[in-house]
């Protein structure tokens, strides 16, 4: 019996070693970094960097093309290591070994690998595009491989991605839910360039372009120090950062444009004054049946109260606040307690000890919204206090509301998803690592309009920041923005324009970018055109340009180089044309523009002339600047005998061409 008990004995203790021994392996990260694996694509004609994890200080084995290079790994466990570049081709089999453990992928190939980034026009699937269901069938392409990175937010840079990673080989299975103008540029481009490509997509809907770039390069920029210092103390400190962030959003409140002395909607004394009761079931304002509100976009106040016992008020809890569509700031009894983006994610703020009271306390919620529905999802049992017990209390008081028309935009909190600083870059980017690509799509900016010089400047910061972290000679093929909304009956100014132009500018400052030119496939309607597929095609004709070469191939269609004063009327100078410039549905071009100094503008009538075109207008003698396609969705008909529109710019009038 003795015996018997020893020999349990002994097999419980093996039992248990084992388990700590396997789960010390669960822990433990992989040889590999997980952008190593079945069916991945790795840049042709470049060194191959490779790296992962191992037992600190062991002996790593690299096998590759059939041959083997050794390294060691770090203390920290951590190994790199840089194989000789190899051309287009494969399968090719890759193993890494390390003592007892081996990794092995299979089905590599050689080629050029995109990074795709960017908002929702970048993120929409092929099954949202055009002709879908014909396309999702004949998309097999055992050449095109597909990889999409989880979206996810950090305040700090993240060394692996926030979920699982696999590359698809494309398929029909594969391609229904990727990026359509990324598949699209590939397919297209393959035409000419018949190697495997790698497709990298990075994308999340309504992010703007802080959110994508690096905190040291924000910070270089100037004038984001105190949201970079609170996100930075975010990452130690959460309860301390929202209560200073929600000090300077309290002081852009009071001190905006507009303000009302000792308005503060967020104090539990506020006045009672201009507030209107909310219906119960709560949701999107525009269905409330309020005529003001059926199309509203902007800010909103809501407050309610709720109350509570000192048992309740004494203990730990979370508010419950359900979706919010787009941003909100919270508070309760006049202390901010979070803020957050998106519109289908719920609130969950955890309360500071002794901010909760016996009997009434109030909770006051901004919601921002900018397109479509907006507001505080329902219904009303959705907004609620959650104790540590477990218990929840339903907030008891009918909700009110009150309207903040013209308040314009507060500052987002750094530490949002979408609309922080950094935010994306720490959790999509820096998990790249520095995986060999061939170059970067980047189509953005709907979320910045109205920002045109601030985006110029973020434009070329994350252009240099990317390139410093993944290749310094990168290329970045920028879309510029599509045309949105209904044609102006006179010149209008335009966010969408000015960054638009800010787009153009930028790319034309740098030999190594190429902007493609999409006004012509908006939709009026629609802030996601479907039209991918001849985004697509653009896309790969730039890349022909600038990556590949193929200098003699205009990248993106007739570029307004030189508007000067002449005394037939106002002369603008096109340079990449192909055959000669051209026109539809009128005799002449339409959505030309002559400005003044004040930038009063009118339309002027065009006439082509050859690789030019010259305008007359009101405007003539004093204007000072010509602008074309200058609205959020413009009607401009110039193009070229290869069927590409110019693109919407602006230029100042230079003094009269001097005859040769």
């Amino acid at each position: 019996m003795k015996t018997q008990i020893t020999r349990s004995a002994g097999v419980a203790l093996w039992l248990l070693c084992a388990c700590v021994a396997q789960a010390h392996e669960a822990q433990r990260e992989p040889l590999l970094h997980p952008l190593f694996q079945d069916h991945a694509v790795l840049q042709r004609d470049v060194p191959i960097r490779l790296w992962g994890d191992a037992r600190p200080g062991s002996l790593v084995s690299v096998t590759f093309a059939n041959k083997t290079t050794d390294t060691r790994a770090g203390k920290d466990g951590q190994w790199e290591i840089v194989l000789p570049a190899r051309p287009a081709g494969g399968p090719h089999t890759l193993a890494v070994k390390a003592g007892q453990d081996t990794h092995v992928v299979r089905d590599v190939r050689m080629g050029d690998v995109w990074l795709c980034a960017g908002q929702s026009n970048m993120e929409l699937p092929v099954w949202r595009a055009l002709d879908a269901s014909n396309e999702i069938a004949s998309a097999a392409d055992p050449a095109i491989r597909l990889f999409v990175v989880p979206q996810a937010s950090a305040v700090t840079p993240q060394p692996r991605f926030a979920g699982a990673v696999r590359w698809h080989v494309a398929s029909p299975e594969s391609v229904r839910d990727f990026s359509a103008a990324c598949l699209y540029f590939a397919r297209e481009l393959r035409k000419t360039v018949d190697v495997p490509m790698g497709l990298i997509q990075a994308a999340w809907g309504g992010s703007r372009i802080e959110a994508w770039t690096s905190a040291a390069a924000l910070r270089s920029g100037g004038g984001l120090d105190e949201a970079l210092d609170v996100l930075s103390l975010h990452a130690t400190d959460t309860a301390a950062s929202v209560a200073r962030w929600g000090r300077h959003w309290e002081q852009w409140w009071t001190r905006r444009s507009g303000a009302t002395p000792d308005d503060r909607p967020w104090r539990a004394d506020a006045p009672g004054a201009g507030w209107r009761a909310a219906p119960p079931v709560l949701g999107a304002w525009e269905r409330w049946g309020v005529p003001d509100l059926a199309d509203y976009n902007g800010m909103m106040w809501y407050r309610t109260e709720v109350t509570l016992t000192a048992a309740q008020a004494a203990r730990a809890a979370t508010l419950e606040l359900g979706a919010a569509d787009e941003m909100d700031m919270t508070w309760v009894n006049g202390a901010v307690v979070g803020s957050g983006y998106g519109a289908g994610e719920g609130r969950r703020y955890v309360l500071p000890a002794g901010l909760l009271k016996a009997g009434v306390n109030t909770v006051v919620v901004n919601v921002l919204d900018t397109y479509r529905d907006g507001g505080l999802a329902g219904p009303a049992e959705a907004q609620a206090l959650r104790f540590d017990d477990g218990t929840r209390v339903v907030l008891d008081a009918a909700w009110q509301y009150r309207a903040a028309r013209d308040a314009g935009e507060p500052p987002s909190a750094p530490w949002q998803a979408a609309t922080g600083l950094s935010t994306l870059y720490n959790g999509m980017i820096v998990p790249l690592g520095r995986y060999g690509l061939r170059g970067m799509l980047w189509y953005q900016g709907e979320s910045n309009t109205g920002e045109g010089e601030a985006y110029a400047a973020r434009l070329r910061a994350l252009r240099s920041d990317w390139r410093q972290r993944l290749g310094r000679d990168l290329p970045m093929l920028v879309v510029q923005l599509a045309g949105y909304g209904m044609p102006p009956t006179v010149p209008v100014e335009s966010g969408w324009a000015t960054l638009r132009e800010a787009q153009r500018r930028v790319v034309a400052e740098d030999t190594r970018s190429a902007l493609v030119v999409a006004i012509d496939i908006g939709d009026a309607y629609d802030i996601h055109p479907p039209n991918k597929q001849e985004l697509g095609r653009r896309l790969a004709r730039a890349a022909r340009h600038v990556v590949y070469g193929e200098r003699a191939l205009p990248p993106s269609g007739p570029l307004a180089r030189t508007a000067s004063r002449m005394p037939q009327g106002v002369k603008v100078v096109f340079d990449d044309v192909t055959g000669v410039l051209a026109t539809t549905g009128a005799n002449g071009p339409i959505g030309f523009e002559l400005c003044d100094a004040a930038r009063h503008c009118a339309y002027a009538d065009a006439i082509l002339d050859g690789h030019a075109v010259v305008l007359r207008g009101d405007h003539d003698g004093r204007a000072d600047r010509v602008r074309y396609c200058w609205a959020d969705g413009p009607v401009c008909t110039l193009r070229d005998a290869a069927g590409l529109p110019a693109g919407p710019f602006e230029l100042l009038l230079t003094p009269a061409e001097v005859p040769r």
